[in-house]
Order: structure tokens, then sequence, then C-alpha cells
């Protein structure tokens, strides 16, 4: 291939790329706006305390929480919800997460087993809380974060279920504003995921965001700047076409005995949470059922720890990127499949051409513009242009969802906020995306040689504010 060839490739990459975001941006806004309107008639509380609510049980994968497990337990058992449970998995901590769990809700020896419906590795105790009837512990071995998941799904009693990271805070109303489109909706809804913000910053007391601030931190700046592009932007836009392939791991509801049927959650990938939403479009699919949806609401909060360090949050990207990457090898066969609707003729092709093997042409890129510019083979004026609308596309997201993430409930409250979040979505395209860019090129490495493991996520606990 010459080298005009491949400018040519890596300029048609770089529209098709940053032109399907724009596409999902301007959908993303006609939708969110249209849902936040809706929500302006309020409503959810009746959701919650009607009989017709689905029960549903909340599921905690742990392993070494003792940070903040009894923080997050005892603020998922004060949600403003009729019917649910809370199933913490001890997933073989090595820590004092069991400990802390004992010590907060006065555990005690429950005797009959789970049922063993998914094949988990070995339970060791099952405890209830004599301070709340609805609280449920699975002490197990440690089998990682799907088979404690499995687990869970094994304890759990309800139709539907949600699974929430160890280091999260739900608002009170998060669960029913979840729960709202599987009662509203026209069509079967298989899943539904809520929109994930960062707390770090944030005054935490007694398991409850109650001051919504910003993090000193650029590192969890710039993240904050992604998680607004990557949920409002990206996956509302998704779920509009019914082309959404994650659930955040973090904060997602699902049908219970859907999952079972399926296999539950996939034992030896790190991106459990998109391979089994995969599955479950798959399985559909091929079952000839076409009015099913997966559905993204942008309002139920979930607030999480993001990483503080370079180290941490780099194993963390590089985890996401192999993922992605293990998802779209196992599904490759809906791949421009017109069988499978958007989802193989849009959503696949984007994330597995686009979004997991486009970062080596991403970066290939920056090399040969360099090379070409150092030979006079690039036009300067073009080169110089090129820059520009490369800088002001990647801005224009970023600011795009900034914007989404202002009009949905708990913004940031104060003009100096908005000013510290706009220059961040400038400041992005200057490092810290070439940056991030590297760490997905190595988490492509990492699959290509098949890499294993989650590695170590160091959290300080969201009840420190500092």
């Amino acid at each position: 291939m010459t080298p005009r060839a491949l400018d040519v490739g890596l300029i048609w990459f770089f529209f098709l790329l940053n032109g399907g975001y724009l596409l999902l941006s301007l959908i993303a806004f006609r939708d969110v706006y249209a849902h936040l309107k809706r929500s302006l008639y309020g409503g959810h509380s009746h959701f919650a305390r009607s009989p017709l609510t689905p029960p549903v049980s909340i599921i905690v994968p742990a392993h070494n929480e003792e940070v903040g497990i009894a923080l997050t337990t005892g603020n998922l058992l004060h949600l403003d919800y009729m019917r649910y449970e809370v199933v913490v998995v001890n997933d073989g901590s090595k820590d004092g997460t069991l400990a802390a769990l004992k010590e907060a809700f006065d555990l005690e020896l429950r005797p009959e087993p789970p049922d063993p419906g998914l094949p988990t590795k070995p339970v060791r105790a099952v405890y209830r809380s004599r301070r709340h009837h609805n609280l449920v512990v699975v002490d197990k071995e440690n089998g990682g974060k799907a088979d404690a998941l499995n687990a869970g799904l094994n304890a759990a009693v309800h139709p539907y279920f949600c699974c929430v990271d160890a280091d999260v805070i739900l608002e009170a109303d998060a669960l029913q504003r979840v729960v709202r489109p599987i009662l509203e909706s026209e069509v079967r809804v298989i899943a539904v995921g809520g929109i994930i913000r960062v707390a770090n910053g944030c005054r935490v007391e007694k398991g409850r965001v109650t001051e919504v601030e910003l993090s000193a931190n650029p590192l969890v700046m710039f993240q904050i700047i992604e998680y607004f592009r990557a949920f409002l932007c990206g996956r509302t836009g998704f779920s509009r076409l019914n082309a959404l392939m994650i659930i955040s791991g973090a904060f997602g509801v699902f049908e219970r005995d859907l999952v079972v049927e399926a296999g539950g959650y996939r034992v030896g990938t790190v991106g459990e949470d998109m391979d089994l939403v995969t599955r479950l479009h798959a399985r559909m699919r091929r079952a000839g059922e076409k009015d099913y949806k997966v559905a993204f609401v942008p309002d139920p909060v979930c607030w999480t720890e993001a990483p503080s360090t370079a180290s941490v949050l780099s194993r963390q990207r590089r985890r996401w990127h192999r993922g992605l990457l293990e998802t779209m090898s196992a599904n490759r066969g809906m791949l421009f499949n017109p069988r499978f609707g958007w989802i193989g003729l849009f959503s696949v092709p984007f994330h597995l051409l686009l979004e997991g093997w486009g970062v080596l042409l991403e970066l290939l890129g920056y090399c040969v513009f360099a090379w070409s510019w150092s030979r006079g083979a690039v036009d300067a004026d073009f080169m110089i242009a090129f820059i520009c609308v490369s800088f002001f596309a990647g801005a224009t997201l970023s600011l795009f969802g900034v914007l989404l993430g202002e009009m949905t409930p708990r913004p940031y409250p104060k003009v100096r906020h908005w000013i510290a979040l706009c220059a961040y979505a400038l400041l992005e395209n200057f490092g810290y995306r070439q940056w991030t860019s590297m760490l997905r090129l190595w988490g492509l490495v990492d699959h290509l040689r098949g890499a294993s493991g989650w590695g170590v996520m160091t959290r300080t606990g969201l009840g420190r504010r500092p």
C-alpha cells in the first residue's frame, strides 16, 4: 500500500468513526430530551409502590472490598422501592470483606443452600441479616466476577435482578427509574441500564451523595468527560436503534430466567457485561423474536469511584478493551449479518472494526502523518486543516456529552463546574486521548497473546472526601 493510499484510508477511518459518534449524539439528544420531558410529570413513586411493579434482586459481587462494602450495602438497603432483596456475594476475599458485613449487619447462618442452577465455585456458607430481612450474603470460593454473579443468581428469588458493583452508590429512586421502561414499553424489555456518574470529589454521608462536586484530580476530570460522552451520547443512541450491546456491570437490570436459560454470565472473560448482552441479543434473534428491547435510561443515577492514579486507570482500560475484543471475537458471526438487524449491520461493525481494531489505524495515523510531513508528502495547509477538524470533532462530541450530562438529574450546580468541564473537554485532545489510545492498543496486544485476569484495582472508598 502506498503512503498516499494509506493517508486516504486513515482519513476515511476518521470520518467514519466521528461521523458514527455524531449520528449517535444527535439521536441521543432527541431521545434524552424526550425522556426528561416525560419525567417532568413524575410518577416514579407510584411505580415503586404499585403491586404490579416486579420485585428485584440486587446482586453485589465483592472481592477484597473491605474499605467500602458496608457503605454500599447500607445504601442499597435504603432504596425507595417496595419489594426487593440485596444479595452480596463474597467471592473468596482475602481481606476483611466478610467480617465487615458481619459486624455492620449482624449476620446469622442460613441452613438452606442456594439453588445450584448455574455451576459456580463451591459456596462455603449463606448468611441472612438479623437487622434487615432482605439482606442475604453468600460466601464462596474465589471464581471471578462472572462466577460470583452466577452464585448470586442462584441465591436470587425475584424475576428481575440488578447487578451492582461493590464500589457504587445508588440514588434513592434509581431502581424505580430503571424499572420504569419494563412497565411502560409496548414490547418485552429484557435488560435496562442506567447512567454511571463519577463520585470522586463529592460529599458522601451515610451512604448518600449529599453534595455534587468535582474532583481536583485531572485524571478523574477526564474520566467524567468520558463517562458523559460514552453513556449519554453512545449508549443512548445505540439504545434508540435497539442495538445496545452493553449494559454496564456497575448498574443494570435483567430478566433472571432469560439469563439463566442463556447459561448465566460466561466465566473466563473480563467483559462479562458486554458478553451477556450480546448473547441475549443473539438468543432472541435466533429464536425469531424481534419484538424485544435492550434499553438505556439517562436518569437513574449510579455513583462510582473512578481510578485516581495512572497505574489503576491503565489496568482498567486495558481490561475494558480486552473484554470488548473477546466479546466481538466470540460473536463474530453477527458481523454484517442482516438476521441480527441493527446489531449485525451497525453495532458489531462499529465496535469491532472502528473501536476494537481501529485503534491500530488511529495510532498508525499519527505515525504516517508525521512521516509524510517530514518527507514533504503532505501539503502543509491540508495537514493543518485536518488537525483542526480532528480537534474540533473530538471537542464537539465531548462538549455535547457535557451538555447532555447537565440536562440529567444531579447536575453539577455551580458555574465554575461548567467552566472546568468545558475546559477538560477541550484539553483531553492534547495528550490524554492519545495516552488512552495507547492503553487500548496495549489491551489489543493483551488479547492477542491470550492474557487473562483483572489486575489489582485499588480503592480508597467513597465515604472519604478528599
